[in-house]
């Protein structure tokens, strides 16, 4: 036998890992997530995320293996559009998973923060961040186990809380919670209704088995509410009035509420948004060939950069240091005049032509 081809001895590391909840940054209806520091040897810290089950709900069996499940299935879940697991732990009586930390903004806020300032999305960059989702998808839902064995992976709770911007531009789509997956996660599919109505599927909202394509009308339904500033089946109803607009509801052609739509766009949403599963989008990752063609079959378009100024003005809190953090406090937010700035400044980054037309 070749020296090269040797197995090699049998290794095991036994080590403890420390954590130091820093802040936290959100409570959820079971959980918490909170900014941490990882310490190891010899002065080594890094930044992660830390989501734990809070103590009263430790005792639900179908709760933590919910928890168990999400951790197993994004573990190997490696991409650059989706948040990275790095560990599952227990802390006494509750489950803790520590994974990537992004300094940046979830989608929601992203939208928030121009309708405080009375501006849209700009069309290019919407068009962006959604096509990234779509690239996270469709590595999601292609994945095979070690046997290779799809796992049909759904995530189900595709919405605008879930999609994180980062500081540097990156897109990354979070929370496997109610995912399922053959032989790892839990669907029941037909017993329970799991998700945010506003965002579901018809299939999902009327208890029936779902598949990839579920995600992809979720993911259109984020991007209709992107790029018009409208929910398409409402979001202060009662949920039954939601799940009966999801399933029949008209939906307004987008160029309706926002004429800055290309209609090849309008094209892409509507076709992600069609009820007849035959006629949706089979896969996210057509929709995102579709997107891409959109923005980059002219020469220019958006990039991780183009998003990352933007953010820059957005969210100029993003990029303090510690140091300014602490002496300085949070900067004010910019105003819609700022905003405006961050605008003409983008569309340069996705057309250098403008530059020349001012």
């Amino acid at each position: 036998m070749a020296k090269g081809s040797e197995k090699p001895e049998k290794m095991e590391i036994t080590d403890t890992y420390q954590f130091r909840l820093a802040r936290k940054i959100a409570d959820g209806g079971m959980g918490s997530i909170y900014e941490a520091v990882l310490f190891g040897s010899e002065g080594f810290e890094k930044t992660v995320a830390i989501k734990n089950i809070r103590e009263k709900f430790t005792g639900d069996r179908d709760f933590v293996e919910m928890f168990i499940g999400e951790a197993k299935l994004v573990a190997d879940l490696v991409h650059q559009n989706i948040v990275q697991i790095y560990k599952l732990g227990r802390f006494g009586t509750t489950f803790y998973i520590a994974m990537e930390y992004v300094n940046g903004v979830n989608l929601q806020e992203f939208m928030n923060r121009h309708l405080e300032l009375g501006i849209k999305v700009p069309v290019d960059l919407g068009a962006f961040i959604i096509s990234r989702v779509c690239r996270g998808l469709e590595y999601a839902h292609a994945k095979r186990d070690k046997f290779g064995n799809q796992l049909a992976v759904v995530h189900r709770d595709i919405s605008p809380k879930n999609l994180m911007i980062s500081a540097e531009g990156e897109v990354k789509i979070t929370d496997f919670g109610i995912a399922k997956a053959r032989n790892l996660m839990k669907d029941q599919e037909g017993q329970v209704l799991m998700g945010k109505a506003q965002y579901m599927s018809p299939e999902q909202a009327q208890y029936l088995p779902t598949d990839r394509r579920s995600d992809v009308f979720s993911l259109a339904v984020v991007m209709y509410e992107l790029l018009t500033g409208e929910p398409v089946f409402g979001s202060t109803e009662e949920t039954t009035v939601i799940l009966d607009n999801v399933v029949q509801r008209d939906i307004p052609p987008p160029r309706t509420k926002n004429p800055e739509i290309p209609e090849p766009l309008e094209k892409i949403i509507l076709k992600a948004l069609e009820r007849n599963l035959s006629k949706r989008y089979q896969d996210a990752g057509k929709m995102g060939y579709d997107l891409e063609y959109f923005m980059y079959h002219k020469g220019y378009g958006p990039t991780i950069v183009t998003l990352e100024k933007y953010m820059r003005n957005l969210f100029p809190h993003l990029y303090l240091t510690p140091m300014e953090r602490s002496e300085q406090g949070a900067r004010p937010m910019p105003t819609a005049k700022d905003s405006d700035r961050a605008l003409a400044e983008a569309k340069t980054q996705i057309d250098p032509e403008a530059k020349k037309k001012k």
